[in-house]
């Protein structure tokens, strides 16, 4: 509560509205993540064919983040690369059960079916006060 937090990825504008529905002090603009650099940590909800870049970013800017992504993400070779010797441990928040996404498809949202994977919430340089957090509700 007591960091600027940057929701980087838009949307439809409404997870920085639910952040800061919570008091929380949010950046949440409609820029690009790749051109900008706001708040003190990052909080969102990212396109998951950037994930990629998007870390290698943050790592490069040295920016906290807690970002929700798929579990596989953790075994890839770049994930690996990044995080696996780096001073900072990844830790990870484990939802209790799978979280559901809302598609949007050119700004509106479309019928969708229940997601077919499991997600984890990611965090970097949050210094929680474990590695694993198991979610109870």
């Amino acid at each position: 509560r007591d960091k600027v937090i940057w929701e980087a990825f838009y949307g439809d504008g409404k997870s920085g509205e639910y952040l800061k529905s919570l008091g929380l002090n949010v950046i949440h603009k409609n820029i690009d993540f790749f051109k900008n650099n706001c708040g003190e940590c990052v909080i969102s909800n990212p396109p998951f064919q950037y994930c990629k870049e998007i870390l290698k970013r943050l790592v490069e800017l040295k920016k906290p983040f807690i970002l929700i992504m798929p579990c596989s993400k953790i075994t890839t070779q770049y994930f690996r690369k990044l995080f696996s010797n780096n001073e900072d441990k990844i830790q990870i928040i484990i939802p209790r059960r799978r979280i559901q996404f809302k598609k949007m498809v050119n700004n509106k949202y479309v019928e969708s079916n229940k997601c077919n994977f499991d997600c984890f919430y990611y965090c970097w340089k949050m210094n929680l006060p474990s590695d694993i957090i198991w979610l109870e509700n």
